[in-house]
């Protein structure tokens, strides 16, 4: 699962729930090893050993390491489990079978949201918004009653954007969407086919900014080949996200959604509440949520995907360079 396609298409269908953990059975069990199975002291004043999650995209995988590297820091044994979807992951963190996952406001209250109230809940009556306060209070009103609590977002934010290119912003004056609109020029996107009907995508864009949407080539959302072809100039806009750390080698540039239409998919831990949800353990991993921008999100990313540099090293060098954890 891409990091993208859980922004482009933010609830996904809970129904297929039961039977995709029936699926992690076997050699891929999201059983734990733990220690006490407690975050308190035990025996000998050694702490719990908590499993941390990972979904398959490349900064979920780094904002683990980052956890994984703080909580090691601290005292705890830490284990990396690597589950590709909300789907499977979210139940196992309600279970225990997880401690710790690294997750997105918005999108996880919707997902919560769908399964507290229905899968139409999200469309009919949404509890996210672009306004983080309240999408956090939502959140965690949602987490409680299952057992999971929300620990406190920060800065950085991987959300739905748009990008043209960097010779098409500066030749028409744009810096943000309203000025896109304003300009009155015709644009195509390349995004998912379901750019056409998503509020956040072409419909959200008309409604919001103004913006005329000439028609959405399904490229996906993100890809090498949609932001090819707005660099080739067959499309003008494409939608990825904030956090896209190839945008340059595209050169294309983001369009500041100034008006909010995206909701706050601010990042943040989230923490099976029995198991995790000590005090000493929103402490240590809030040092990284205080200082976690979007910029650095970016740069993480760069370092993994372009760089080739592996999850682990690039936290730990980043840590370091905060003064999070020793060198």
């Amino acid at each position: 699962m891409s990091r993208i396609s859980r922004t482009a298409g933010a609830v996904v269908a809970v129904v297929a729930l039961a039977g995709g953990l029936a699926a992690c059975g076997g050699g891929d069990s999201l059983e734990k090893d733990k220690d006490g199975g407690s975050t308190a002291a035990g025996d000998g004043g050694k702490k719990a050993s908590l499993v941390i999650g990972s979904a398959g995209f490349t900064e979920s995988k780094v904002l683990a390491e980052l956890y994984v590297q703080l909580l090691d820091d601290a005292g705890y044994g830490t284990s990396v489990k690597t589950v590709e979807n909300r789907e499977l992951y979210e139940p196992a963190l309600e279970k225990g079978e997880i401690d710790v996952v690294p997750e997105y406001a918005a999108t996880l209250a919707e997902f919560l949201n769908a399964k507290a109230n229905g899968p139409k809940a999200p469309e009919q009556k949404p509890v996210a918004s672009s306004d983080v306060t309240a999408t956090y209070k939502a959140l965690e009103k949602l987490a409680d009653p299952r057992g999971l609590k929300a620990l406190k977002p920060g800065e950085a934010v991987d959300q739905n954007a748009f990008a043209v290119t960097k010779e098409y912003a500066e030749k028409n004056k744009l810096k943000t969407l309203s000025d896109l609109g304003k300009s009155k020029l015709k644009v195509r996107i390349a995004a998912g086919d379901e750019c056409t009907v998503r509020p956040f995508c072409a419909p959200g864009l008309k409604k919001t900014y103004g913006i005329e949407v000439t028609g959405v080539d399904p490229k996906g959302v993100g890809t090498p080949q949609a932001k090819q072809a707005v660099k080739d100039g067959a499309d003008q806009l494409v939608l990825t996200t904030t956090t896209d750390a190839t945008l340059k080698s595209f050169g294309l540039v983001l369009l500041e959604d100034d008006k909010k239409l995206q909701n706050a998919d601010n990042v943040l831990p989230v923490v099976n509440a029995k198991d995790a949800g000590s005090q000493e353990i929103a402490d240590a991993l809030g040092k990284l949520t205080e200082v976690l921008t979007t910029d650095d999100l970016v740069e993480l990313n760069r370092k993994i995907d372009a760089d080739r540099a592996k999850p682990a090293d690039a936290a730990r060098e980043y840590l370091e360079s905060k003064g999070l954890i020793k060198k």
